[in-house]
């Protein structure tokens, strides 16, 4: 919910705080309720129940649709944020299995606690932390995975846990069962963890001995208590690419040694089918010190002599000190790369080329001295693109040439109009002193003002291409109609030029 929240608000369409909202996806019988706001829920609004019922319960209830798919994703993001605490870190979704708990993160914490002062402090830097990410938190330390999750979702809002006597009081749902199997054993009476731990084990076992790890509340029993081991296996680290030069004696400069620490990265990046767009170049001095220096690409890239050259320019920015006995390079950005395949003549690719240039240029005047046009969402021309990030750090991807000029002029330039075809372009007209006659064109293209920025009386274009008696063609567009209640005559701008 917090989540949803804050894209709603990002996108300008905030709900106010006393508003009841809920969250649904599909079910069974219509949609359910997945998550709901502090207000829905002190109205009565109760996940896993239907919509219909909850909306004839409270009527200004508003419902939106959860995108479950984008919290999974968001969940892995912030299970990688939270390995600040500790390397073990993995997503928690168990939503599709119990009948509460929702998202969470697992965390083993085993000998970090100290590197924060004790499970106190280090539980009241993560509510800090996550908070000021705008997310509230519950959290737990207890001596398992089971007892930190039933605690997280069931006891007080932070809890540290080490009895595991402390546990007898909480409902059987604790235990990360299923729907179906909470239901059986409240009708048998046991609502609580102790009171189900009291029982013999045998009938029990009997009861649920063809049940899975979900329906089984003995496996869960055994997983809380410790009895039955449960490890946390955090998701895969991306590849790390590095190679390493330790040197016998000190050295001041590291250019002998480049072109064979880069054969040796690219074959380990070729291996993974991966291509470098960040390299960092680290010297360790003999006297302790670090310094090191980064190139980009702007296409994924894996060619030693390449990636050599861009180093080249930036070696001197090196502050050797005494000397130093140790060199690494390493790409700490990645895209995957396959094997390219020149063309039938032998040649190489034109884009390769480009991209080549791109990054010895940046290499040797800086990241902001090239940039590349962004799209932006406007059918107006000079709206329709806007300078965006510098190309050595934009993705791997061209925008197709639509059939508008590749040169605009940056503001259109009004043309004096010595003849006008009706409804068509000017016969000819006189731009900068100059005059020119059309002997063919094309067009128009209708361009409507854009009601919601423009400002009111705004007149629409008729777009033409033109071409003159030599051959040079020209992007004019007439501004308004004649009778249209906006104005006067129509006038003539001449907004770019084709190639």
């Amino acid at each position: 919910m917090e989540r949803w929240r804050k894209i709603q608000e990002q996108w300008g369409n905030a709900q106010p705080d006393d508003q009841p909202q809920a969250l649904a996806v599909g079910g069974a019988h219509g949609p359910v309720v997945h998550a709901v706001n502090r207000v829905a829920h002190l109205s009565g609004v109760t996940t896993g129940a239907r919509v219909v019922d909850m909306r004839a319960l409270c009527p200004q209830l508003r419902v939106d649709y959860a995108d479950c798919e984008g919290d999974r994703a968001a969940l892995e993001r912030l299970a990688l944020w939270a390995r600040r605490w500790c390397p073990w870190t993995a997503a928690d979704d168990w939503t599709a299995e119990v009948v509460s708990g929702g998202h969470g993160l697992v965390l083993d914490t085993t000998g970090s606690d100290h590197l924060w002062r004790g499970e106190t402090k280090m539980l009241t830097q993560m509510e800090a932390d996550l908070s000021m990410l705008g997310f509230s938190s519950r959290l737990a330390v207890a001596p398992s995975w089971g007892a930190a999750w039933a605690l997280a979702r069931f006891g007080p809002v932070r809890a540290i846990c080490h009895d595991l006597a402390d546990l007898a009081p909480l409902p059987v749902v604790a235990l990360r069962l299923d729907a179906e199997t909470v239901l059986l054993l409240n009708r048998l009476g046991l609502r609580s963890i102790g009171s189900l731990a009291d029982l013999p084990r045998l009938s029990l076992a009997r009861r649920f001995s063809r049940a899975g790890p979900a329906q089984n509340p003995l496996i869960r029993l055994d997983q809380m208590t410790g009895h039955l081991p449960e490890p946390v296996s955090p998701p895969d680290m991306p590849p790390v690419f590095r190679a390493d030069a330790k040197l016998a004696e000190p050295i001041l400069d590291p250019t002998h040694h480049l072109p064979s620490l880069c054969a040796e990265l690219c074959g380990r990046m070729a291996q993974a089918h991966q291509g470098a767009r960040r390299l960092r170049l680290t010297v360790y001095r003999t006297d302790g010190e670090i310094s090191r220096i980064e190139v980009a690409c702007a296409l994924p890239s894996r060619e030693p002599a390449h990636l050599a050259f861009l180093f080249r320019d930036r070696l001197e920015r090196i502050n050797p000190g005494f000397g130093f006995d140790l060199i690494s390079l390493e790409a700490p950005a990645t895209e995957p790369l396959g094997l390219q395949q020149v063309d039938l003549a032998g040649g190489s690719e034109a884009g390769l080329e480009i991209s080549h240039l791109v990054d010895r240029l940046t290499a040797r005047f800086g990241r902001t001295t090239l940039a590349q046009l962004r799209p932006v969402a406007s059918h107006i021309p000079e709206r329709a693109e806007a300078r965006g990030a510098p190309m050595i750090d934009a993705p791997g991807q061209t925008y197709p040439v639509s059939e508008r000029p590749q040169r605009l002029l940056d503001h259109p330039e009004e043309v004096r109009v010595l003849y006008a075809m009706p409804e068509g372009p000017p016969a000819q007209f006189q731009w900068r002193r100059r005059g020119y006659r059309v002997t063919r064109y094309q067009g128009p293209e209708r361009i409507a003002p854009e009601w919601w920025q423009d400002k009111s009386g705004t007149r629409l274009r008729d777009y033409f291409k033109v071409e003159d008696e030599e051959g040079h063609r020209f992007w004019l567009y007439r501004e308004g109609l004649q009778g249209d209640g906006r104005g006067g005559a129509p006038r003539w701008f001449l907004h770019g030029i084709f190639a």
